[in-house]
């Protein structure tokens, strides 16, 4: 079994005192991330993206970046959970452990689990830890600017990763 390590760039942000509802708009945008991937509705969860965003992960290409960084990250994570038989993948967020907002950027540190089936068989991982960066690009809305996640998911696979 390997272990795939969701690592997402991110941006390291100040932290200062905030109003409650900033904190709930910047976890909106969380929930619409964990509802759009966890409905596979691909345009709701890039939605949540910003027009220039990194991701680093250990599928295959294992770096994405600016314009359409996010749908591509999408199309490649689709074809590897294909291709090793990963099926109904759900995440659940925790209670956040921080979240920090100066002026229009905010960093956010949220524990999750993710749930699925391989070839079949029902798994779970508990315990991850997602970051995320986000940017008020918008007057009303936070979009995020990259992500980090330690995300443990068992996979076999006869190529070697």
């Amino acid at each position: 079994m390997h272990k795939i390590f969701l690592a997402l760039a991110m941006a390291v942000l100040a932290s200062g005192p905030v109003a409650a509802s900033e904190k709930t708009d910047v976890m909106a945008v969380m929930h619409q991330w964990v509802d759009g991937f966890n409905n596979g509705d691909m345009k709701s969860w890039v939605a949540t993206c910003a027009d220039q965003t990194s991701i680093i992960d250990d599928i295959p290409p294992h770096e994405w970046h600016g314009v359409g960084g996010c749908s591509k990250w999408w199309d490649d994570f689709n074809a590897f959970t294909k291709a090793n038989e990963i099926t109904n993948g759900k995440v659940t967020l925790g209670k956040p452990r921080h979240i920090d907002i100066t002026a229009d950027r905010a960093y956010i540190v949220v524990p999750a689990n993710f749930t699925y089936n391989m070839k079949g068989k029902p798994m779970k991982q508990s315990g991850s830890i997602v970051t995320v960066a986000m940017q008020k690009l918008h007057r009303l809305a936070y979009d995020w600017m990259g992500m980090g996640a330690a995300i443990d998911v068992a996979v076999k696979t006869g190529s070697g990763h």
